[in-house]
């Protein structure tokens, strides 16, 4: 579904990805695990066109997109939950989804996935009127991938999910991410969290430095010893 091939990302001066290489498949989850200032976000934000690539090249099915704007990356059918909390914070839980419905015409299919969302996260529906401000860090991050899915994406990218939340939260957005995965929806994760990401994806990269260091599936990862030793704070 989605194929980035040997990118490399400046900023300014800096070589920020270094001949990056991942592959989404269909259906899957599909994690990049690394420390902080690893490239994670970098590598969403060249996948969604914030950040222009200097070499090489990204596919979404079988379209280049590396040179398309954001907004057109947008309407092929990926959604980004970004780590920045991005919610409009002047307008209503409810206003705030419906933005996500931007591009989409059919009215009764919108609002059968609004009832999808609100089982996922029935405090939305709770607080539909309330304003985004209001919410708590948890919440917010509920509205955010709600409101992402709203756009009936193909491919979720989901940038440090857990980020900030306590371990309660965090169990919940875990499992609604296996469960909209479950009904189809390929995901990106890109976490710290090395355990809960690979305890619900497929495959993973670890990258370090700008750089593929370990790619394998999650199982297998899970049990590698620099992974453990690293990510897992096992000795």
């Amino acid at each position: 579904m989605l194929r980035v091939e040997q990118i490399d990302t400046y900023y300014g001066i800096i070589k920020a990805l270094k001949s990056l290489s991942i592959r989404v498949q269909e259906k899957a989850i599909i994690t990049i695990l690394g420390p902080n200032g690893a490239g994670k976000t970098t590598t969403v934000n060249s996948i969604i066109g914030v950040h222009r690539i200097n070499t090489g090249r990204i596919y979404f099915g079988d379209e280049r997109i590396d040179r398309l704007p954001t907004h057109k990356i947008a309407r092929l059918g990926i959604s980004v939950v970004s780590q920045e909390r991005d919610i409009f914070h002047e307008m209503t839980v409810l206003e705030n989804l419906e933005m996500g419905a931007y591009y989409r015409g059919n009215t009764k299919e919108i609002k059968k996935d609004m009832m999808k969302i609100y089982s996922y996260f029935p405090i939305l529906q709770k607080k539909e009127k309330h304003d985004s401000w209001t919410l708590s860090g948890g919440e917010q991050q509920m509205l955010l991938i709600g409101r992402a899915l709203i756009a009936n994406p193909k491919l979720l990218l989901l940038d440090e999910p857990s980020l900030g939340l306590g371990p309660l939260i965090v169990d919940l957005i875990f499992d609604i991410i296996r469960r909209v995965n479950e009904a189809g929806i390929t995901i990106l994760l890109v976490e710290q969290n090395a355990n809960m990401a690979l305890s619900i994806a497929d495959y993973g990269y670890v990258l370090e430095m700008g750089e593929i260091k370990i790619t394998g599936k999650a199982d297998e990862l899970i049990t590698n010893e620099a992974i453990k030793k690293s990510y897992l704070g096992i000795k």
